[in-house]
């Protein structure tokens, strides 16, 4: 049937599913809208309207945005430990450029602002115990003592730091202790496992880790795990050259944190199964997924990904699919938020209909994101040393992201076909020997990149 007032049947279910709207479900705010910013929600689905008479899967995406801090005197004030390796490995260069980058770092911060420099060896030295930032000279000439000797304690080295950051933990500050390493952990603790514990443990008192691994000698899955568990930030920097840039990026986040200590669950509903989260560690209990992340940052956007079993349904029918619920530490008005959503799913007998209403943006970062667990297990075959099998494994992504980007065309085509030429570049490195240490480094680090939404 058709007519000039009539639209199209895929229009008319978009319409009624509610896409993208949230609304604030009770919070605790005692600003005014007017007065407070608070974070955006939006809860999108990649299928939102999906073929009538059989069961099938479609992405769930749940993202936050931190809103804009229109002056610099609106951020939220830090509490910084810097922990710098100054190992023997660390000589010449390396040391410099760490000087220069931790100099420029207490330079961005002001006197609300509190830090501390801890330095680590074969035993770790409070440089600067924590203090807030008055006297950005005496600091600096703190800085500059450092000399570079003996072994790589790193455990103690961020518990030191930790510890710094302890004295002055607030939930209405930013806790964050920044590592960097160029070294394997050869003092104490030392294995992948041990360090994640130590994340997460620090993670549970409101204090995240940045690591920042430097050169080609530090262990990647050391420092990712203890970035990860605690929700911080990871780099790698293969130049010591380029660590006063790193430094800045990472700052950049740190003096824009808008939330903290988040919260998300999502009920699904009317059969509606939870099959898995990507990139986020996170619970699956029958319909419910909890995740938490650390910290929101000013106009950035991030978000949890949960892939969903959706039931056979009837062409025509819409079923409400998901109630979505966040919680949050609003660091401007220091209140608790709470936002909600839900999201309806439709089917229809046509598959034009089917297509037309795809969320091209949430197929994009579904694709990617399926891509990069595919990137993780062909890592883990590589390590095994079956290079054939974790070659075959990234190939057979490329192609997947492929047909995907010839599936949507457009803008989203392009973004898509430039990925997969990367992952077909890590096919190819994969293979090599030469200069493995340093391409390892080089995944892993953007792994961690995709699984977070990092920044830089």
């Amino acid at each position: 049937m058709t007519g000039k007032n009539m639209q199209p049947f895929w229009k008319k279910l978009l319409g009624a599913v509610g896409i993208a709207s949230f609304s604030l479900l009770g919070s605790t705010l005692a600003m005014t809208s007017a007065q407070a910013k608070q974070v955006e929600l939006r809860a999108e689905l990649g299928s939102p309207v999906i073929e009538a008479g059989k069961k099938q899967t479609t992405f769930l995406k749940i993202a936050l945005t931190g809103f804009k801090l229109d002056d610099e005197s609106d951020r939220t004030p830090a509490n910084i430990a810097i922990v710098l390796d100054k190992s023997g490995s660390m000589g010449g260069d390396k040391l410099q450029s760490a000087k220069q980058a931790a100099r420029m770092a207490v330079n961005l911060l002001n006197d609300n602002d509190i830090i501390s420099i801890i330095s680590y060896d074969s035993t770790v030295n409070v440089l600067v115990p924590a203090t807030k930032v008055s006297d950005k000279k005496a600091i600096h000439r703190a800085i500059d003592r450092m000399r570079s000797n003996g072994k790589t304690a790193l455990f103690a080295g961020v518990s030191k730091g930790a510890a710094e950051i302890r004295k002055f933990l607030d939930k209405d500050r930013v806790n964050r202790v920044i590592l960097l390493s160029d070294g394997q952990a050869n003092v104490g603790p030392s294995s992948p496992s041990q360090l994640g514990d130590l994340g997460a443990s620090l993670s549970k008192d409101g204090i995240t880790v940045t690591t920042i691994g430097l050169g080609t000698g530090y262990n990647e899955d050391l420092m990712a795990n203890l970035a990860g568990y605690s929700d911080g930030n990871h780099a790698f920097v293969k130049d010591a050259e380029d660590l006063a840039k790193i430094f800045k990026y990472e700052f950049g986040d740190v003096l824009s944190v808008v939330a903290q200590d988040v919260e998300i669950k999502i009920q699904c509903k009317n059969g509606i199964k939870p099959i898995r989260i990507l990139g986020r560690d996170g619970t699956i209990l029958g319909q419910t997924v909890k995740t938490n992340m650390s910290q929101l940052y000013s106009e950035q956007e991030k978000f949890v990904l949960i892939e969903v079993e959706v039931p056979a349904g009837r062409a025509k029918q819409q079923v409400s699919l998901a109630d979505v619920s966040v919680a949050y530490q609003n660091m401007q008005s220091n209140q608790q938020d709470k936002l909600a959503d839900n999201m309806t799913i439709a089917y229809s007998a046509s598959q034009a209909d089917v297509r037309r209403a795809l969320n091209r943006s949430v197929e994009v970062t579904a694709t990617k994101q399926v891509a990069n667990e595919a990137s993780k297990e062909a890592l883990r075959l590589r390590d095994q040393g079956q290079l054939k099998e974790a070659q075959e494994v990234l190939k057979g992504s490329a192609r997947v992201i492929k047909r995907k980007a010839e599936q949507l065309g457009g803008s989203e085509a392009g973004l898509l076909n430039s990925f997969s030429s990367s992952i077909s570049e890590d096919a190819n490195t994969i293979m090599e020997e030469k200069d493995w240490n340093q391409n390892r480094k080089s995944l892993k680090a953007r792994q961690y990149k995709l699984d977070k939404q990092q920044s830089y």
